[in-house]
């Protein structure tokens, strides 16, 4: 708005071809909506494979003829342990794995506390299953960690920010024979409305774990005990 009153009020117009400009900021809004959707995506493959994990896991430790209830109840209180802090461990944006290590490692633990009573197939399964856990905690680590490229989206809200001042005084030209103040208002708002609405909806996207937008991912939806 202040740029349009400026350009009005010191008769600010010439005509420039908009169609790069426009291209250099929308193929790359488009660009990092469509890889932050995309890392979405994948986040709710690995998510799926991890609950997966979990309950196999839960399965095969309950249906062991060798383990004592208190046992079957010790280690399904780990994998329960396991599914909730990991979830709030994406939840909650954290970088370091430490505490995740920690609880993992209690399945280690457990087999080997156990090794004189469990089964060597059932040691081996709960061992498979647990590379599948892994593998998909240390996917949805690595997407909650390492997003897009920030060099990119600076890039983006910087030509955001600058689009106006080119913006209004080619439509203030183009414009000037027929229109009146408050359309070239109403059109400058617009454009740049729709540029902002892009760029917060991949802001969005580029944290699909923090259950702060629209489209985040329902993680107690993955949780083993949901």
């Amino acid at each position: 708005m202040l740029t349009v009153f400026l350009c009005f009020t010191f008769n600010i117009r010439f005509h420039l071809d908009l169609t790069l400009l426009s291209i250099a900021i929308v193929f790359p809004l488009v660009f990092t909506i469509r890889g932050s959707f995309r890392r979405r995506e994948k986040a709710l493959e690995h998510l799926s494979q991890f609950r997966a994990a979990l309950k196999t896991m839960y399965y095969f430790a309950n249906s062991s003829n060798n383990l004592s209830e208190e046992e079957k109840t010790e280690i399904s209180n780990i994998l329960i342990e396991i599914s909730d802090q990991s979830m709030e461990h994406l939840k909650n944006n954290k970088e370091s794995t430490e505490a995740l290590d920690n609880i993992t490692d209690k399945v280690q633990a457990f087999v080997l506390s156990k090794s004189d009573v469990m089964s060597g197939r059932l040691k081996d399964r709960i061992f498979r299953f647990m590379n599948d856990l892994h593998e998909s905690l240390e996917n949805l680590h690595a997407i909650n960690t390492h997003r897009t490229p920030i060099s990119l989206k600076a890039y983006c809200l910087v030509f955001i920010y600058i689009f106006p001042l080119v913006y209004a005084p080619t439509i203030i030209r183009d414009l000037a024979t027929e229109n009146t103040p408050s359309v070239t208002y109403f059109v400058v708002i617009l454009t740049e409305f729709i540029l902002i609405s892009l760029y917060n909806i991949q802001d969005q996207l580029e944290y699909p774990f923090d259950d702060y937008g629209l489209d985040d991912i329902k993680l107690d939806g993955f949780k083993m005990n949901r």
